[in-house]
């Protein structure tokens, strides 16, 4: 998602409180954090693979390409999983020969390596901005797709309307945008909103995908919205606990306490059953053309 629940793909807002959501999800979009990554992507791996089948997104990278050359904004790259199953699907071949210059953005430098590293044909590295994208230099713009894939759940709610209509405005016109993003009745939402209940009060909740829909229309578009619900899980309880302390970036609760803490205890009783955890995932698919 990114940086927040799912892998998440990138870190994005700010907090009022030290560690607030921002801060937990930027110290752990990091080499220190590399363990917890890899433990969340042991299941997260398939939010990519479910967003990916959704959508003919080499359709949409042809019809906005000039030249035979598409430029594209990744917001809040995190570890490139999205065009890494993009790659794995065979868009290079989909889209024979077109080349999709990307920017990636993202306020941990670590994620911009890190989603640099993984990008291949048609897939070519360009510029790099580490800030948040709300911070972004209105300056850079005339893209012709910019995505955001389970990226913007740390953008405090005071602060999405002008991140979305930063990204919004970065695009051409005749350009295509994308935010994936999982919805108030996700795991990602429920579980994050229960740990934060019972160990954050003060924390700033994630951003959900109504939200950011309520975002881009504040930002002038009407977002078409595609619903992906799917189930991950496992039986393999420090797969879980990984899988659970990434969602919250937050590894010094133990999944045994978890269990224990009254409605997130509840809510995880829930999630249990004979073949171990299972987690209800519902997302949003939000598109839009400029």
């Amino acid at each position: 998602m990114s940086p927040t629940p799912g892998t998440p793909s990138g870190t994005l807002g700010s907090g009022a409180e030290q560690p607030d959501t921002y801060e937990r999800s930027l110290a752990h979009w990091a080499e220190q954090g590399r363990a917890g990554m890899e433990a969340f992507y042991a299941l997260a791996s398939e939010d990519y693979r479910q967003m990916v089948a959704a959508r003919n997104w080499s359709a949409d990278l042809r019809r906005v390409a000039r030249d035979s050359r598409v430029r594209a904004l990744d917001v809040a790259c995190g570890s490139g999983k999205f065009p890494a199953e993009l790659m794995r699907r065979g868009l290079a071949d989909a889209l024979a020969g077109t080349t999709v210059e990307v920017d990636l953005l993202d306020p941990s430098a670590f994620s911009i390596a890190e989603a640099r590293s993984v990008l291949g044909p048609p897939f070519v590295p360009a510029a790099e901005h580490e800030v948040r994208l709300q911070d972004l230099d209105p300056s850079h713009g005339d893209y012709d797709v910019a995505w955001a894939t389970h990226a913007l759940y740390a953008i405090p709610p005071s602060e999405l309307d002008a991140g979305v209509a930063r990204m919004v405005a970065a695009l051409r016109p005749g350009g295509f945008g994308a935010v994936v993003q999982a919805t108030t009745t996700s795991h990602y939402l429920r579980f994050a909103e229960l740990f934060r209940a019972a160990h954050s009060p003060a924390g700033t909740p994630f951003t959900s995908a109504e939200q950011v829909a309520a975002s881009l229309v504040a930002a002038g578009v009407t977002p078409s919205v595609g619903t992906l619900r799917y189930t991950v899980g496992s039986t393999d309880r420090d797969v879980v606990e990984g899988f659970l302390q990434r969602c919250v970036f937050d590894d010094s609760v133990p999944l045994s306490r978890m269990e224990a803490d009254g409605p997130l205890g509840e809510y995880l009783a829930g999630c249990r059953g004979p073949e171990g955890y299972r987690f209800v995932q519902d997302v949003h698919v939000l598109t839009w053309d400029v």
